[in-house]
């Protein structure tokens, strides 16, 4: 050890120096200050002393024959090097690895501080060749390593672990003597902390190709034994570790390598036998995860058991999980045998296993009506899904079976059955894509594919007609499957389903299918499907009655929307849409306000189908959007000028239709198409600039902001420019935005109309969320404040005022704005107005809650992020205040307010403030205002899962409260107490037995309520109060 260091200071400093550290070597030994050993590695660390001068300070105790003190004198250096290690010389580190190598051979008191030094050596970067491997021949050799403690058992295999990520190369110079090596080390390993490393070193063994030799059961021996993981993490386990991180360590090990399956196989078997679920569960996983690795040599001699195996389980399991778990293990299989590459010599094992699988299976598919149908057809499919040659080998047997039993069987039930599972192995064709000429199992047998499907199609069950419709749409995304002559057939049928079919559920499933094939057959559903559905909507009532007449027209526009799923589809069904719009506006019935409705809502479901394809959302918006502003216009021209027709597009309701059909339309433009858009839409609005509009000879001139009763039609037309401009991203620049503003604002304050003058404040709001921050907009807010304090102090628009100061103030809260705080505080000073009290506190759940037309993130409004926590935070304090010190008529403003601010809250933000808030909302239990009382409930029911120890304290007026509401006059009320009542039940079972017979009582009587939805509740909570306490619940 002389040789370990790099010198000795001189002078009156070293000699300090030498002084402090034999002075602190003595009170580590001796004095048992375990802190010392820090400052002795800062001496290295900062120069004050060497490693050398260390080992002599420790000289005398290094040799001491007592082997606690000697321990004592090898801990403190092991600990200094442990932080100093990277400091060391090679020379140095050939030194201490000697002397701790002999160490090794000392007293059993010694050996975990020996360890330690050896942990720490073993990180250097400098270390002289063939040290490793002197070293853990060393460990193996002379220390038994199963017999230390875990923490130090963790030092060897730590010392393991770093040498075979620096000395590879040396280590695997031991050959198989490593391996035999470690195996001794590992044997009767117990602690998770120690397996889960102990587990990383097998694999890396395997996987860096250390030898194995004649030690490759004895390695399988070693980790096998604790196949499968039975572990239970303690209570408040501070390490973490749970039973899913060692059964997935150890899979990695046993799935690691072939050469272990002679001995894995035959015990995943076993285990698939056990009674344990857990046990086959993690049998069949890791038979998947073998799969990956093996080939047919390993699995040959085992393919018969393990089918025999996977075959009882899923036709005898209960659990969903086991069989799919078999049914995944049988794929693996399946798989693995199809990627084996076979020779002219040898049995083709993949013929042979699905041959054993066909024959085991194949008899049950002709029984549709026994339980074993079913476990068969999944065992088929989960083999003939592995690979393309096991589906044609599967399918060759099973197809035609199949269509033979279907035409065999004639009920309903039976032949859904068939069908059903014809359907799933159409469906793994998809897998492959295209119908390959060669492999022509499905070409041969296309005639009777299509026979039969299109015979289900026309059955009078719905049900069989459901599972026709899904086949259709398989057969159809087949590429080179269907003929020409099929297609139109099957175009034909969706028709046929989608117009005329009386159940609704075919007709929906028709244009679903329709939607789903469309993109693949565009040229047919557009020269088949589209002139069909339009001659249809333009045909005249019949003999049949108007309202088959006008089911028929609703069909025809949803399925006109459904098929709208391929950009020349689109160029043809939009024209159909607005022409059938134009025609219910000046028609001969006055303008159908629902039916211009459900053309709405089929323009919106093609805008939302195009809104990806840049070209093709272009198109819709420079096509539909001028459309809709023209026959609007053209309606309110008319409707100022007293003309009878189209007055039907005016109605709030086929105006507030339009919104989303614009909004989509306009999301997703490019800002520069954008920009284009909004230099024609909002002169229109400010100028009556109406070239851009088609068919545009109006009467008269267009001036929706000026003033004049005979306008207020125009005025509602604002609706149409907010869905626009406040769905433009957030870059497009607004031409004569201030002025637009200024209009808004003015038309929000003075309009009668309060469809108009909200739509006008929400239009006005979205700009300002948007609006660059800046003297321009702090200008346009401070002439709204102007605007608004008066006519909230007194007049006749006081409620129009509120609403401005409503959207206006949800604006700002979103965006985080400085001026927000004035606002609420606004708003807050309104709860105790005796006439606009109520509506203030209503317009929380307004500036808290989601806005569907206009800020919200997809129509690029600025909503940061918690913005309802920031608003919690900032105003419920506030409301709290103002509760306590209103009167008892206006106390139920701020509760209202209060109640629909924690109703939007994220719930685990709500849990930590519930203990200060949850008298308050009981409190709102007892407000006579059924939107508190509702709001409140909703606020409470998921709090009973999320918090049940603090509501617990309150079970009494809780129990007392929900009962008592269950028996409101209002439906709603009814229906959210007894739901509350229901999860009271999620509380401690101790904490509600004593009201089990109360609450039973009480809820006999909603059980006959007049509304079914409430009779529903009630059962359902009922019943949960009767199994209360009772064993295994």
């Amino acid at each position: 050890m002389a040789a370990a260091g790099t010198g000795t200071g001189t002078g009156t400093g070293a000699g300090a120096g030498a002084a402090a550290l034999a002075a602190s070597v003595q009170d580590f030994v001796v004095g048992q200050q375990d802190g010392r050993a820090a400052e002795v590695a800062a001496g290295v660390k900062d120069g004050s002393w060497t490693v050398l001068q260390l080992v002599e300070a420790l000289g005398s105790s290094l040799e001491n024959t007592d082997p606690r003190t000697r321990g004592r004198g090898i801990q403190l250096l092991s600990q200094v090097l442990l932080q100093c290690y990277s400091l060391l010389q090679e020379k140095e580190v050939l030194h201490l690895i000697l002397f701790y190598e002999n160490r090794l051979q000392d007293h059993h008191l010694v050996i975990p501080s020996v360890l330690q030094g050896l942990q720490a050596l073993s990180m250097c970067e400098l270390q002289p060749p063939g040290l490793a491997v002197s070293v853990l021949k060393a460990i193996f050799q002379e220390v038994h390593v199963q017999s230390l403690m875990q923490l130090d058992r963790h030092t060897v295999y730590r010392i393991i672990t770093n040498f075979m990520g620096t000395r590879e190369e040396e280590l695997k110079g031991l050959g198989a003597d490593f391996t035999f090596g470690f195996i001794q080390v590992m044997d009767g390993e117990k602690d998770p902390r120690n397996l889960l490393v102990a587990f990383q070193i097998v694999r890396d063994i395997i996987a860096k190709n250390y030898a194995l030799g004649p030690f490759v059961e004895e390695l399988f021996e070693v980790t096998s034994c604790y196949f499968p993981i039975d572990f239970t993490p303690p209570p408040n386990d501070p390490h973490g570790i749970q039973r899913e991180d060692l059964i997935m360590s150890l899979r990695a090990v046993l799935a690691s390598t072939a050469q272990f399956a002679e001995f894995l196989l035959p015990l995943l078997i076993e285990k698939m036998d056990s009674d344990l679920q857990s046990a086959k569960l993690d049998s069949l996983q890791t038979l998947t995860a073998c799969c990956a690795i093996y080939g047919q040599k390993e699995l040959q001699e085992f393919l018969t058991s393990l089918w025999s195996s996977l075959r009882r389980e899923v036709f005898q399991t209960a659990s969903e999980k086991v069989e799919a778990e078999c049914l995944t293990a049988l794929h693996a299989l399946s798989a693995c045998l199809s990627r084996s590459v076979l020779s002219s010599d040898t049995e083709d094992l993949l013929d042979s296993f699905l041959s054993t699988i066909l024959q085991d299976c194949r008899h049950h598919l002709c029984e549709p009506d026994m339980k074993l149908v079913w476990p068969s057809a999944k065992l088929l499919q989960a083999a003939a899904g592995a690979s393309i040659r096991a589906y044609h080998c599967i399918t060759r047997s099973v197809l035609p079976l199949l269509l033979e039993q279907y035409n065999k069987h004639t009920q309903s039930s039976q032949r859904r059955t068939i069908l059903e599972m014809l359907l799933s192995f159409l469906e793994l064709q998809q897998n492959w894509g295209h119908v390959e000429e060669d492999e022509s199992t499905l070409l041969l047998l296309r005639a009777p594919i299509c026979s039969v499907v299109f015979s289900a199609l026309t059955d009078a069950s719905v049900q069989l007609q459901l599972v026709g419709v899904r086949a259709l749409t398989v057969l159809g995304s087949l590429q080179g499957f269907l003929s020409p002559s099929d297609l139109e057939l099957v175009v034909d049928h969706l028709i046929r389903l989608a117009l005329h079919e009386e159940d609704s559920q075919s007709s929906e499933a028709a244009m679903e299918a329709a939607g789903s094939l469309a993109p693949f057959y565009p040229k047919v559903f557009s020269g088949r499907m589209v002139p069909r559905l339009q001659e249809e909507l333009q045909s005249e009532p019949g003999e049949e009655s108007s309202h088959h007449h006008c089911l028929l027209r609703q069909r025809c526009l949803r399925a006109l929307a459904a098929v709208s799923t391929h950009p020349s589809i689109v160029r043809e069904t939009v024209p159909v849409l607005l022409q059938h719009l134009r025609k219910v506006q000046k028609g001969s019935q006055g303008g159908d306000a629902q039916e211009m409705v459900s053309v709405c809502q089929s323009l919106h479901r093609v805008a939302l189908q195009c809104q990806q394809d840049v070209q093709g959302c272009w198109y819709y918006h420079q096509t539909v959007v001028p459309c809709l502003l023209a026959v609007a216009v053209q309606a309110a021209l008319q409707e100022s000028s007293h003309r009878p027709l189209g007055k039907a597009l005016l109605d709030e309701e086929v105006l507030a239709a339009m919104v989303p059909v614009i909004s989509a339309a306009t999301t997703h433009l490019s800002p520069e198409l954008a920009a284009q858009s909004v230099s024609h839409v909002v002169p229109l609005f400010l100028d009556g600039e109406v070239s851009f509009l088609p068919q545009n000879s109006f009467p008269c001139a267009f001036q929706p902001f000026e003033h004049g009763e005979c306008l207020e039609a125009q005025r509602r037309l604002v609706i149409l420019l907010m869905a626009f401009v406040c769905s433009l991203p957030r870059n497009v620049a607004i031409p004569q935005q201030e002025r637009l503003l200024r209009e808004l604002l003015a038309l929000s304050c003075s309009c009668n109309c309060s469809f108009t003058a909200t739509t006008a404040a929400k239009c006005f709001a979205g700009l300002v969320n948007k609006h660059p921050a800046g003297q321009q907009l702090d200008e346009i807010l401070q002439l709204a404040m102007n605007k608004m304090e008066p006519s909230l102090a007194e007049g006749p628009r006081r409620m129009q005022a509120l609403t401005l100061l409503l959207w206006v103030t949800k604006a700002l809260v979103l965006r985080y704005h400085p001026l927000t705080p004035c606002l609420t505080d606004k708003l807050l000073g309104l709860l105790g107005d005796t006439e606009l009290g109520p509506a203030a506190a209503d317009g929380f759940s307004l500036l808290m809650a989601e806005s569907p037309d206009v800020l919200h993130k997809n129509c690029h409004a600025d909503v940061r992020i918690m913005f309802r926590q920031r608003f919690f935070t900032d105003n419920v304090p506030k409301l709290v205040q103002g509760f306590h010190r209103a009167g008892p008529d206006i106390k139920a403003n701020y509760l209202k307010g209060l109640s629909h601010v924690l109703n939007h809250l994220p719930k685990p933000v709500l849990v930590t403030e519930l203990p200060t808030l949850l008298s308050l909302l009981l409190e709102a239990l007892s407000c006579s205002d059924r939107v508190v009382q509702l709001s409140t409930l909703s606020c409470l029911q998921p709090l009973m899962l999320e918090a049940p120890q603090i509501m617990s304290l309150h079970v009494d007026t809780l129990v007392t409260k929900f009962l008592s509401l269950a028996s409101s006059p209002t439906m709603d009320v009814r229906i959210a107490a007894l739901r509350c009542a229901h999860a009271l039940t999620s509380l401690p079972t101790v904490v509600l037995l004593p009201y089990k017979a109360r609450v039973i009582r009480a809820l006999a009587k909603p059980l006959d309520d007049k509304k079914r939805l409430v009779r529903k509740e009630a059962v359902a909570a009922r019943g949960e109060w009767f199994l209360l306490g009772s064993p295994g619940r």
